[in-house]
């Protein structure tokens, strides 16, 4: 199985026990924000490590997966933003929150699936 896949098995492990221990302490509008930051934050971060992967080895290719990633995380809180508070719901503060804590856990779960290849050696 490869690193990408693995991670995302680990991903949407995370994210979903990140939102069991949040659904008892939630409205139904917060409940519906923190599934939207899910199914917000599980593809992108799916994408950005994929593309990671797929350049380690690589200094300059690297450095411009990592930032280019780093950047379209960004872009995604920011837009999850705007169209939240346009919105003029009640789930602003649990989805932003929900969005940022779930891009915070997943960039660390990184560095577990990000060893390179084993090879067996005799």
């Amino acid at each position: 199985m490869s690193a990408s896949l693995r991670y995302g098995a680990a991903a949407v492990a995370v994210v979903g026990l990140g939102t069991l221990v949040a659904w008892p302490f939630l409205g139904p509008a917060g409940r519906q924000g923190v599934l939207l930051a899910a199914l917000v934050a599980l593809p992108v971060q799916w994408i950005a490590f994929s593309i990671l992967v797929r350049f380690r080895g690589r200094v300059k290719g690297f450095m411009a997966a990592w930032a280019g990633g780093m950047a379209v995380r960004a872009l995604a809180v920011a837009a999850v933003a705007f169209v939240v508070i346009r919105s003029g719901g009640d789930a602003v503060v649990p989805t932003l929150l929900a969005l940022a804590g779930f891009f915070f856990a997943l960039n660390l779960l990184e560095p577990i699936y990000f060893r390179p290849e084993s090879t067996e050696t005799a």
